[in-house]
This record gives C-alpha cells, sequence and structure tokens, in this order.
C-alpha cells in the first residue's frame, strides 16, 4: 500500500467512521464512505489494548499485506477504515486473511 493511498488525517478518519456504513466480523470492523476520486483509500486502526507496540505493528503489516494481494476486492470511489479487534491478536494470518475477503466479498455483492 503506497502513502498517497492511506488515510492519515485524525479528521478523515472520524468522518469515516461517524458518517459511513459499518461491517463487522470477529476479528474486523469496517468502515467505509464513498468518495469523489475512483482510487480506494485505506486506513488501518488498532487500539492499544490489543497488544504491545510489536504485536500491533505486526497486525497492521499482515493487514496491508492482505490489501494489496486483494485489491480487487474494494469498491472504487470509496474510503476505507480497517479497525482490528483484540481478537486478531491470538488469530493465525491465515484465519485473518480469510476473514477480511468473506467480509469484503459479502460487502462487494450487496448493492
Amino acid at each position: 500500500m503506497r502513502r498517497f493511498e492511506m488515510v492519515k488525517k485524525h479528521e478523515d478518519f472520524s468522518n469515516i467512521i461517524n458518517k459511513g456504513s459499518k461491517t463487522t466480523s470477529k476479528y474486523f470492523l469496517i468502515f467505509k464512505l464513498p468518495k469523489e476520486f475512483i482510487k480506494p483509500n485505506f486506513g488501518i486502526a488498532i487500539g492499544k489494548k490489543v497488544g504491545n507496540a510489536v504485536l500491533r505493528n505486526k497486525l497492521k503489516r499482515q493487514v496491508r499485506n492482505i490489501i494489496d494481494n486483494n485489491r480487487f476486492l474494494f469498491k472504487n470511489y470509496y474510503n476505507y477504515i480497517i479497525m482490528i479487534k483484540k481478537e486478531a491478536a491470538i488469530a493465525p494470518y491465515k484465519i485473518l486473511k480469510n476473514e477480511l475477503e468473506n467480509v469484503l466479498r459479502k460487502d462487494k455483492n450487496e448493492k
């Protein structure tokens, strides 16, 4: 994921979370909000209660990798915020990958 594809500003995060639609799963909360430009942008959020900095950064790297490998599952003209839940700390990568892909497939198929 490149820098220009990321949502960085606190205002943007708050706007997407407050005004966007929410999808939940066991390990993730996904918020999305329509935007003007064609390419989707992404933000990843994880709370300090999940674990130490090493674990949080590892989970963010894993989610970024899943996003990069599954670009086709994201709708164009949307901003996404992916919040990682505490339960994801003990889940293996393969399970996180399957869960995020399934949630995104369901979301893309909905009208």
